[in-house]
């Protein structure tokens, strides 16, 4: 012992009996800030874990990512704007309090939920379509950039290189040569191959203006967590014409082809009508936030006439900044007030015990659940994660199928085919806590039977979890799945 503490005291250059107290020391104040900041129990005790195995690994990656700021200055941007937002957004809750009254009783308290917390009020008078093919949306983005006559606004998650999605770069620079205002925020993560490559000095060279939304500055991981995601899809033509969903700028022939799951398969919708102008001023939110040459929040332009539709519809946002937790309040709720069906599509499935525990409430109740989730998975740890829950659900009666046409990146809830919630939220922890996110919530039948038709063309190429089966699966496998389990809270 004594050689071996002269070894390791040459090593570290202290006798190695400091050892076990610098790792009590450790833990002990690491378990002060998991008190102090409050966060979640099973958050809070994956961490300590991990902590107490691996006190310096631990700590470092905490630092890394364990809470959720977003830096103080960009902190203090945001809240002095949401100052400034909300102003806005208490005019749009005034002007279209009338529409509320067109809710069915089934969407009411959650229309009311989705706008408080300075959201956006529900409004009638749009049209909307729903799109399932990424190759024809991706031509429908060129033919409607070639239309716009006044601005285009671009924000997404990722801007993958390659295949339609640079014709849509091309079509967006003979836009901004004619004369059309073009504004494009990414996520600097999501987007960085796109950062890297001439585009962004193409874009620049024609006029567009180009933010990186949340760059990651080594350094400053102490100020600003790395894994904070700008993830939102929307695309604003003209602030008359938005279009959201799932699917980021990609080309699924060329995207992430090498990950050994097949082409990514989503949908988006295109709105027209004045719910757009709520998505707009997300957008000119995210961008005065994100863009460091403005200081103030600006307002947008008035919103279009309503044209002849009949789609009550708001858009509704989160972050991990503004809105707090709104999401998970949210998607909750959507489970608590199904009364006869429930379906569920997402690739990543990670929800807290909450949510498992109301899903399951809702099988034992009588509603028919159903979760969709892709078969294979571009994340293993996700992957094993996921189906470290399937047993309980199965025991209470939800139904789980597993997609096999590809990586099924759809993200929707169908409430009693007469509420959808459509949009960028994944049902994990990420898109719960971490992410800033987009959907649409519509109330309106037609919608729902269209959503309810693509639903069941993706139940047709899903194999159904088989319970009986599902309980004998090997030892080795219920053992990864639940070691996997113990990093959900943190994936």
């Amino acid at each position: 012992m004594n050689i071996l503490n002269y070894l390791l005291g040459s090593l570290f250059g202290f006798s190695f009996i400091w050892v076990p107290i610098a790792h009590a020391l450790i833990v002990i104040l690491f378990g002060f800030r998991m008190i102090s900041v409050r966060r979640p129990v099973a958050v809070a005790i994956a961490w300590f874990l991990i902590v107490v195995l691996f006190p310096l690994i631990g700590v470092s990656l905490y630092i890394l990512i364990g809470e959720r700021p977003v830096g103080r200055k960009l902190t203090r941007k945001i809240i002095r704007m949401d100052k400034e937002y909300a102003a806005i957004t208490e005019d749009m809750r005034k002007r279209y309090s009338a529409d509320k009254q067109l809710l069915p009783v089934e969407g009411r308290a959650l229309s009311l939920l989705a706008e408080s917390k300075n959201g956006s009020p529900v409004i009638a008078g749009n049209q909307i379509e729903l799109f399932t093919s990424s190759l024809e949306i991706l031509q429908l983005f060129i033919d409607e950039i070639g239309q716009a006559k006044k601005t285009l606004h671009l924000e997404f998650y990722i801007w993958a290189l390659g295949g339609d999605a640079d014709r849509v770069c091309e079509a967006l620079i003979a836009a901004a040569k004619r004369g059309v205002a073009c504004k494009v925020l990414l996520d600097s993560l999501g987007s960085k191959d796109w950062f890297k490559s001439d585009w962004p000095h193409r874009f620049r060279n024609a006029g567009i203006q180009v933010t990186e939304a949340l760059p990651i500055q080594i350094g400053r991981f102490q100020f600003r967590r790395a894994d904070l995601r700008l993830h939102r899809k929307i695309f604003v033509i003209d602030n008359a014409i938005v279009w959201t969903g799932s699917m980021n700028l990609v080309d699924p022939r060329t995207f992430k082809q090498d990950s050994g799951v097949g082409e990514w398969v989503d949908a988006m919708v295109r709105i027209e009508g004045p719910v757009a102008s709520q998505f707009e001023l997300t957008f000119a939110f995210d961008w005065s936030v994100d863009n460091p040459k403005i200081n103030h929040f600006k307002a947008v332009a008035p919103a279009a006439t309503p044209v002849e539709g009949q789609v009550l519809a708001q858009e509704f946002s989160s972050g991990p900044v503004y809105r707090d937790d709104i999401l998970y309040q949210v998607l909750l709720s959507a489970i608590m007030d199904a009364r006869e069906e429930l379906v569920i599509t997402t690739p990543y499935f990670g929800p807290d015990d909450g949510l498992i525990q109301g899903l399951m409430a809702a099988a034992g109740r009588g509603v028919r659940v159903t979760l969709i989730v892709p078969k294979l998975n571009d994340s293993t740890l996700v992957a094993w994660s996921s189906r470290s829950f399937y047993a309980d659900l199965m025991s209470a009666g939800v139904n789980i199928a597993e997609f096999h046409g590809g990586l099924l990146h759809t993200k929707s809830l169908l409430i009693d085919r007469k509420v959808a919630i459509f949009g960028s939220v994944n049902f994990d922890q990420r898109s719960l806590r971490l992410n800033f996110e987009i959907s649409l919530i519509v109330y309106n039948l037609d919608f729902c039977a269209k959503l309810e038709n693509l639903i069941e063309s993706y139940l047709a190429q899903s194999d159904l979890v088989n319970r009986v089966a599902w309980a004998k699966r090997p030892r080795w496998r219920v053992l990864l799945e639940n070691a996997a389990h113990l990093a959900s809270p943190l994936l």
